[in-house]
């Protein structure tokens, strides 16, 4: 599956207080050195993107991983993405440590 780069001038202030809210929201999580993200909605992801290349990182994958239910009668396709992001300006993996989760919080409910 390809995931078109949107090429919304995302400043990397903004783009760093995105990432750390998706942290604290637990669909963001590191993971040795990537940075895995879990979500439902697929333009989520094309914002995920814009965030990751506004600080200097690369979309490594982008994967449908399962069918997720939410309700009764409704179903939504999980997506993960996998970035990776090796600049040394950024804090982001020492916020991780702080306020996030070594699970997104998908990880039970599939």
């Amino acid at each position: 599956m390809s995931l078109a780069i949107a090429s919304v001038g995302i400043v990397p202030s903004t783009a760093e207080k995105k990432l750390q809210s998706w942290i604290r929201s637990r669909h963001l999580i590191c993971s040795r050195n990537f940075f895995i993200f879990e979500t439902v909605d697929y333009t989520a992801l094309e914002r995920f993107s814009a965030c990751i290349a506004a600080l200097g990182g690369t979309v490594i994958s982008v994967n449908s991983i399962g069918k997720f239910w939410i309700g009764a009668h409704r179903q939504v396709i999980l997506y993960r993405v996998r970035a990776s992001l090796h600049t040394p300006h950024h804090d982001l993996k020492e916020y991780w440590i702080k306020c996030g989760s070594f699970r997104t919080r998908f990880a039970q409910q599939i």
